[in-house]
């Protein structure tokens, strides 16, 4: 029997590429990638409704190292499409090779994408992966150049679709007619397309603070002020935000909380001591301390700990330090 790699995002798209060559006789493999910048959940949920069996792999060092020079520059903001499609294509190849599987299938549509699906971009990024040969797109490949598969007769072309642009009424009926019934709505998923995320991790490049994992997980969570002096500080919005913060702490960070009312949960990455006066001042406007109150606040830093008395921020004072 054939077998190929389906890259699952767990959107309509994909759901409907790997279930139309499945049902066309094929053995197949989904295959979804993680990131800080996007998971696999809604693959696994896609994958559990089209009755397909799913592997998970971790791509975050190699996509950071391409995500800080992207060979075909980013989108609206920090989303590299082409150069990421290429890094996942090209991955997707090296499991297609390990795993003897014959061609790889992606759920892309023609026309669909301005930047990243146009006939070039789709050119460029199969070319760039190294398995130019071997990338089926099914939902528009009768608009596409036969790949190896297609040639030696592995895949009927005659079964396989001509879809173009934007509008979704074709894959929906599609989606009708192979029992696919619950899909997410199309775009997101990815942070590098949210423009407050993106503004922060540019942010993140410019200061060279991106030194562990944690580092871009942090950017998820809180309100973010860059300092004068470049000292970064995140302040909790909320209590999911405050837990978050917190299992995110490191013993480098400085970690202010509020002693006598409810408040934020604050950090300073990698902490200046000399910040924590004005990380305390933010700590104090966005606790539940009545206004223009003398409070104190916890300060600690790995096993050392010690308080301070603050009153709250001005919102002149902070709000042009806001990312």
């Amino acid at each position: 029997m054939f077998k190929s790699i389906a890259l699952l995002s767990g959107g309509l798209d994909s759901m409907l590429a790997a279930k139309l060559v499945s049902n066309l006789g094929i053995d197949v493999i989904c295959l979804a990638f993680t990131t800080p910048f996007f998971d696999s959940g809604k693959a696994k949920m896609g994958a559990k409704q089209i009755n397909l069996p799913l592997l998970i792999e971790d791509i975050t060092q190699e996509h950071l190292q391409m995500l800080k020079a992207p060979r075909y520059g980013y989108g609206k903001y920090m989303n590299p499409c082409i150069d990421c499609h290429t890094l996942m294509l090209k991955n997707a190849g090296k499991k297609m090779e390990a795993l003897g599987a014959d061609f790889i299938i992606t759920g892309e549509v023609l026309g669909q994408r301005p930047m990243s699906q146009t006939k070039q971009s789709l050119h460029i990024v199969a070319k760039n992966s190294g398995y130019a040969e071997y990338i089926l797109r099914p939902l528009s490949a009768k608009l596409l150049n036969p790949i190896k598969a297609e040639s030696e007769g592995i895949i009927d072309r005659s079964k396989l679709l001509g879809i173009s642009g934007r509008r979704r009424k074709d894959q929906m009926l599609l989606a009708e007619e192979l029992g696919i019934v619950k899909y997410p709505p199309p775009a997101g998923g990815c942070l590098l397309t949210d423009p407050m995320f993106s503004r922060r991790l540019r942010d993140l490049f410019a200061h060279n603070e991106d030194r562990q994992i944690r580092d871009f997980e942090l950017l998820k969570y809180g309100r973010h002020f860059r300092l004068e002096d470049n000292t970064k500080i995140i302040v909790g919005r909320n209590v999911k935000d405050n837990m978050k913060l917190h299992n995110l702490t490191c013993d480098d960070d400085m970690t202010l909380t509020m002693s006598e009312f409810p408040g934020p949960y604050v950090i300073i990455p990698y902490g200046k001591e000399e910040a924590t006066r004005r990380a305390a001042a933010l700590c104090v406007r966005y606790s539940d301390a009545p206004p223009d109150t003398e409070c104190i606040v916890i300060c600690r830093r790995g096993q050392m700990s010690f308080t301070i008395t603050a009153k709250a921020a001005s919102r002149e004072d902070f709000e042009l330090f806001l990312i």
